[in-house]
């Protein structure tokens, strides 16, 4: 009986601390939910929205960029890059590992733990983790300039404000193919922000803004932070050059 009693005083106390730690988060995500979540819009693909893509590409000087051949930044304090992309090749650092992505041929792709080349069972591992660091960092840096990538649609949307926004949809590609994002721009066509419809994130149109814009040696501009709720993503150390 004594011991009865036990297991329920303690399923008792579990059960307390699951519903402590678990009710206010269930009540953040409902408010968050019918706060920001938004239909995916709809919009009209052809001329105008090509138009307006080339406007943003024209604001930002896709020139500069594509000329920029090398690219190195941190993300977050915490992944590290050294993008060389002429030879199609990235490091990618974090913690004690370092990955040196050959997007050509992932076979030739090399991984080192404590600078020492690592050729062990778990090299495949590191070097798909690397991927998915690059593909989802690199997009929150260079992302404007994707938006006439294979496989990419263009649509031209016009807001509750009769503003024109871009809507890209990724068909293929990256980690999460189908998600969407709805660029705003200003006057000039340069981004200031854009609402988000992926796979990973439950709310859908969380906005995401694009601030604290550099200009590169190269004459990229790139930014250098992303301001998403209360959370801020910074993006440091940011270097394009032409080598």
């Amino acid at each position: 009986m004594a011991k009865s009693s036990l297991l329920n005083k303690t399923l008792k106390v579990i059960g307390s601390v699951v519903i402590f730690f678990t009710l206010p988060s269930l009540l953040l995500y409902a408010f968050l939910y019918f706060k920001y979540n938004e239909d995916l819009p709809t919009g009209q693909q052809g001329a105008a929205a090509d138009q307006l893509a080339t406007k943003m590409l024209d604001a930002l000087d896709q020139t500069a960029y594509l000329n920029t051949n090398y690219l190195e930044w941190t993300f977050n304090n915490k992944h590290h890059y050294k993008w060389y992309k002429s030879d199609n090749t990235c490091e990618v650092s974090w913690n004690h590992f370092t990955v040196i992505l050959d997007f050509v041929n992932h076979d030739n792709s090399k991984v080192f733990v404590a600078e020492q080349a690592y050729n062990g069972i778990e090299k495949h591992d590191y070097i798909h983790k690397a991927e998915k660091y690059f593909n989802n960092d690199s997009f929150w840096l260079v992302a404007p300039y994707k938006v006439f990538d294979k496989g990419t649609e263009r649509r031209l949307v016009k807001t509750e404000d009769q503003k024109e926004a871009l809507l890209i949809t990724y068909t293929s590609g990256g980690n999460t193919p189908g998600d969407s994002y709805l660029w705003h721009l200003d006057a000039t066509g340069k981004p200031k922000s854009f609402q988000m419809w992926v796979d990973i994130i439950p709310i859908e149109g969380l906005e995401a803004t694009w601030d604290d814009w550099t200009i590169t040696e190269s004459g990229a501009k790139l930014p250098t932070l992303h301001k998403l709720l209360v959370f801020g993503l910074e993006i440091s150390d940011v270097k394009g050059l032409v080598i």
